[in-house]
């Protein structure tokens, strides 16, 4: 009889092309992404006189330095010559672009499940860290580094060594405003930023079950920020749903055969996982971060911790994170003055994201100013289509054009040296939204809190409001 296999087992064995004697595996690669900071690698095989060996499964998105504004006139030139570099890398391989003025443009993370490019099975690399969206689809999909990059154009293999199985349960119904994100934003804050370090996250349970794909992704996206090496979910008629008919889907015949190998991407009843977690959906609340890492997240009732009660390395490290945010221990989280929003990044960025704040905003008033960028040019006509645009305008805010946008700030869309930001991406590390910039991690809901309150607030009651 055979042993019994986790998802990454079985994900991992279909991929293997060979294992050397290191524990090291040369791995089929069945979709490779690419934006603007792949350049690197375009060089690189380019200087060895190589090019892309399978054009046909790499695809490239213009995304991180993407204007948000003004696209037929980039006034930065390093921008304008970064995506420039993309379209004629990708114009001498042949290789399919999304560029600023395609319809389907957006961030790579996001244009790659709304096309169908992102399927259950595949393996699926790209030269950015949050990459481990994908996985949100029962797909093998991780970051790489230029070297691999390069690589993969030249093979469409990569070599990888196995992650260890990790999986984290949760059960139960999440709360009203209670959302994915705050589910990662809490095992992160409980677990530790490295808690899942040299480790594939599985994520299973009935919670995870009654999550759309939309916060799936967001889940996936954040495993990383745990330590993991990538997180998944094995696929089921959710997945099935929101994959059908889409453009790179298969059709026909071919959709019946996938399927059918989709149903056996699930870990075997008493599959062994080297770190098992079980969490209670009830407990979890709306989650906000308070420091420089996304592991110094508390829920929104609570109040900063006080470094004085902590062990040495802790307490150096939280008394740094309390002084850069500009924040005094023991004060509560709820209150906190923020000096704009931001709603976007491949984290939370797509139509579910955006329905979520339009209906806490609607009808209200922004007191700072904030940015609203979609996911991609798809989401944003389907948004203006359903009138969440104006509902964000009317609010105050300014709709923008999609891509990574105020995420990472490649783009010039910036958050002020000592400003505060109340933000639905995936990093509030030092500097990450701009040089001197404070940021707080939240889901789409509570930012637009934040916007009509102006202040770091709990959204439930607006919530409730609504209902009442």
């Amino acid at each position: 009889m055979s042993k019994p296999q986790t998802l990454l087992d079985k994900l991992w064995s279909a991929h293997e092309i060979l294992k050397r004697k290191d524990g090291v595996s040369l791995l089929w690669v069945d979709r490779h992404l690419v934006h603007e900071g792949s350049h690197h690698a375009f060089a690189n095989i380019t200087a060895r006189g190589a090019s892309v060996s399978h054009p046909d499964k790499t695809f490239a998105v213009v995304d991180h330095y993407a204007p948000t504004r003004d696209r037929a006139h980039i006034a930065d030139p390093q921008i304008a010559r970064m995506i420039d570099t993309l379209r004629r890398n990708a114009g001498e391989h042949k290789l399919r672009l999304f560029d600023l003025h395609d319809p389907a443009q957006g961030i790579v993370h996001v244009v790659g499940p709304e096309q169908g490019l992102t399927l259950p099975g595949l393996l699926i690399n790209c030269g950015d860290s949050h990459t481990s969206t994908h996985g949100a689809f029962g797909a093998l999909a991780f970051g790489i580094g230029a070297t691999e990059v390069a690589h993969i154009l030249a093979t469409q293999t990569i070599w990888q060594k196995k992650p260890k199985a990790m999986r984290i349960t949760v059960d139960g119904d999440l709360g009203a405003g209670v959302t994915a994100k705050d589910i990662a934003l809490n095992w992160i804050a409980q677990l530790g930023a490295g808690s899942a370090q040299g480790h594939a996250v599985e994520y299973a349970g009935s919670a995870i079950s009654a999550l759309s794909m939309e916060g799936r992704m967001t889940l996936c996206n954040l495993s990383i920020e745990g330590g993991a090496r990538f997180g998944m979910i094995a696929p089921d008629e959710v997945t099935k749903a929101y994959v059908k008919d889409r453009a790179y889907a298969p059709k026909g015949d071919d959709w019946a055969a996938a399927v059918k190998a989709w149903d056996a991407l699930t870990s075997d009843q008493d599959a062994a996982f080297e770190i098992d977690v079980h969490l209670d959906a009830a407990e979890i609340a709306p989650t906000v971060t308070w420091g420089t890492s996304p592991e110094q997240a508390l829920p929104i009732d609570a109040t900063l911790p006080n470094p004085a009660e902590m062990g040495k390395q802790m307490a150096e490290t939280a008394s740094e994170a309390l002084a850069y945010m500009g924040l005094t221990a023991g004060q509560s989280l709820a209150g906190t003055p923020v000096d704009q929003v931001f709603i976007g990044s491949c984290t939370n960025g797509r139509i579910e994201d955006l329905r979520a704040a339009a209906a806490v905003m609607a009808g209200r008033r922004a007191k700072v100013p904030g940015l609203v960028s979609p996911g991609s040019q798809m989401i944003k006509t389907q948004a203006e289509q359903e009138g969440l645009d104006k509902v964000f305008t009317d609010a105050g805010l300014e709709w923008a054009a999609s891509g990574c946008s105020m995420c990472v700030g490649m783009n010039g869309d910036l958050v002020g040296s000592g400003k505060r930001c109340a933000s639905s991406t995936n990093r509030n590390f030092k500097g990450r939204q701009g040089r001197g910039s404070r940021t707080h991690l939240m889901s789409p809901v509570m930012v637009a809190a934040a916007a009509v309150t102006g202040r770091i607030c709990d959204v439930r009651p607006m919530l409730q409001e609504r209902y009442i």
